[in-house]
């Protein structure tokens, strides 16, 4: 059996990923999969830990050391993306910690493992929120009612305005995966595909100008990725209230089996699955 962990939306709690992190040491997972929003806000960081340092540079990768000085060889594989909540900035610092083996970054990259091939992507379409740096529209410059667009909001980093302007999601996916045979394939999303299990909000009865507001909040264009590329296997997270609303953490298109760990809780969240044998995957709440 090759056990495998998915977590996603852990926002910085060092309550969770302590909770993570001893998991890993008595189960020994082959490969761990974090499915972005992995920084807390900075003002919450700032006004719980004090002076504890960066989170990235110290509890985080302090963490991940600690880990792979008890495990040795049976250190796991680690693929991570980042998330709406988590500011493009971090993204040389996560690229730079990847090349020294402690984890994955794997947005836009293909890695292979266990005989599969391994994909990321964090975008998702807008949102009301004000940081944008993991937004693009979804298949078309179209903004769903209450959403503001990648262009009207704030960015960490400077994006080329035509790129704001005029990249989709779609066209992402298009480029970034092509034409690859995708039936032994996993890909790490951090957005939901739209109208499914996985991707319900709490808006209800919510109406913006007379017009109501669609309590799926998922990517149009992810959906349409998975329904013709039939992926084996993907992984989402984003939506924290889709498994209290809907009873659900997983849900196929297809012969695509899609899993999500967001969870609307304080507690942690942790899907394990046989890479060979995902359909009897379980979710553990800690």
């Amino acid at each position: 059996m090759n056990l495998c962990f998915f977590v996603s939306d852990l926002h910085g709690r060092f309550d969770r990923f302590e909770k993570l992190f001893r998991q890993i040491k008595i189960n020994k997972p082959s490969a761990l999969f974090i499915g972005g929003d992995i920084f807390p806000h900075a003002m919450d960081f700032k006004a719980k830990n004090g002076n504890a340092g960066d989170f990235l540079s110290g509890f985080f990768m302090e963490n991940l050391i600690d880990l792979k000085k008890f495990l040795g060889d049976l250190y796991p594989e680690i693929f991570l993306i980042l998330g709406n909540d988590d500011g493009k900035f971090r993204e040389k610092d996560m690229i730079e910690y990847s090349a020294e083996g402690f984890f994955h970054y794997i947005h836009f990259e293909k890695k292979p493992f266990l005989g599969f091939d391994i994909y990321g992507y964090s975008y998702i379409p807008p949102t009301p929120f004000r940081l944008k740096d993991w937004e693009k529209y979804d298949i078309s410059r179209f903004v769903d009612p209450g959403c503001s667009s990648p262009e009207d909001g704030w960015h960490s980093i400077d994006i080329n305005n035509e790129e704001l302007k005029y990249s989709t999601i779609a066209e992402d996916l298009k480029s970034y995966i092509k034409n690859s045979d995708l039936s032994k394939s996993i890909i790490l999303f951090h957005s939901p595909p739209y109208n499914t299990k996985l991707d319900r909000a709490a808006l209800d009865g919510v109406m913006v100008d007379y017009v109501p507001v669609d309590p799926h909040i998922g990517s149009i264009a992810i959906r349409k990725f998975i329904e013709i590329s039939q992926p084996y296997l993907t992984l989402h997270g984003h939506c924290h209230e889709s498994s209290r609303l809907t009873g659900e953490w997983r849900d196929k298109i297809g012969k695509t089996l899609c899993l999500s760990a967001a969870l609307e809780s304080p507690a942690l969240a942790i899907i394990k699955f046989d890479i060979n044998n995902p359909e009897k995957c379980e979710r553990q709440i800690l």
